[in-house]
């Protein structure tokens, strides 16, 4: 596939393979405005109608920080109301992620901290390099909590307790702890951790993509349901598969004992 790059003042993408990388560049610390989250949205928006594109990896262009969050002279320069509506913005950007068909794995080679880990917990995995620095929300020690998602998607991912404990003292991890806790998912040797998720994300965008977006979608949308209604879900995100190309050659290709040919559809 013929390399795609788009630049923005903030952030790049460049697609290839089936895979979308977004690389951020905002400064040294990728402390960020409104600036950048609107071109994020806009990022997000292009790859969400991309139907050739099967993953997305949100990684840093800086070799210290993926986000250390929101750029805090921004933040104090701005009235409480326009803050107010940041966040929601910067809130409606990131849900548009969980929504999305294509899988997003954030990789993390820096510090991930206060909305940088926001941004992190928005996407669907999240893979760290072993000595990527410090990994949480320490939103209080501003006098504020962690605003846009901090509280709850990090309440879902690692428990409520431990949630509340780490926001509560603005604690920070290692990248082991992170792990420990299923915060990241994966952790590489700090010199292969991009290679080593974009293997990842490319084996992903090699394989059953009809069916890895509905698994996504299963398990993202399916945890907001009762259990109930999330198994009922389920089971019409199978009749869909069911129903598909690659249902039929999967099952063609097991029996004749050769690798499937997907085809997406």
């Amino acid at each position: 596939m013929t390399t795609v790059e788009t630049g923005q003042k903030n952030l790049t993408v460049v697609k290839k393979n089936g895979v979308a990388e977004v690389h951020i560049h905002v400064n040294k610390t990728n402390s960020y405005d409104l600036e950048y989250y609107k071109e994020l949205n806009a990022a997000i928006d292009d790859i969400r109608f991309d139907t050739d594109i099967k993953v997305a990896v949100l990684m840093s262009d800086m070799p210290k920080f993926f986000s250390a969050g929101a750029n805090i002279n921004f933040l104090k320069a701005s009235e409480p109301r326009f803050k107010t509506q940041f966040c929601l913005f910067c809130n409606e950007t990131l849900d548009k992620i969980a929504r999305s068909p294509q899988v997003w794995i954030a990789c993390l080679e820096g510090h991930t901290v206060g909305g940088g880990l926001e941004m992190a917990l928005a996407c669907d995995l999240r893979f760290m390099g072993d000595a990527a620095g410090k990994i949480g929300l320490p939103e209080i020690t501003l006098g504020v909590l962690a605003g846009t998602g901090g509280t709850q998607r990090l309440a879902r991912q690692v428990g409520h307790s431990k949630a509340l404990d780490l926001n509560l003292t603005g604690e920070t991890l290692s990248p082991q702890e992170a792990l420990d806790i299923q915060l990241v998912d994966r952790v590489f040797p700090q010199e292969e951790t991009r290679a080593k998720t974009l293997e990842y994300a490319e084996k992903i965008a090699n394989s059953a993509t009809y069916a890895a977006s509905n698994i996504k979608l299963s398990i993202m949308n399916g945890k907001e349901m009762p259990l109930n209604v999330a198994i009922r879900y389920e089971g019409e995100l199978q009749n869909l598969l069911f129903r598909s190309n690659d249902a039929q050659e999967g099952l063609s290709a097991f029996i004749e004992k050769r690798p499937a040919d997907w085809s997406g559809q």
